[in-house]
């Protein structure tokens, strides 16, 4: 069954300055999209878990922190980080 996929506004903001200041836009584009598909169907079990409803998902190059509420079929991504550059 599929949630509904929303990001915060915070989350939304973080991920458009990655975007603008990033090396690779078409990887940061990608793996947002990816990431899009990935939680509207399988939200829990993908990613680790943290405190309560939190998971994690990395997607390279980018992270991201959502929460799920499984009773709304709803899923809110809370926060967005670039994954630095392996060396």
């Amino acid at each position: 069954m599929r949630y509904t996929l929303i990001w915060k506004p915070a989350a939304e903001r973080r991920l458009a300055q990655i975007w603008m200041e990033g090396k690779d836009r078409n990887a940061i584009t990608v793996a947002a999209d990816a990431i899009d598909r990935a939680l509207r169907y399988q939200p829990l079990t993908l990613g680790e878990s943290r405190n309560g409803q939190i998971r994690i998902l990395v997607e390279e190059p980018l992270v991201v922190v959502y929460e799920v509420r499984e009773a709304d079929r709803l899923v809110e991504i809370l926060d967005v980080r670039l994954i630095p550059a392996r060396r």
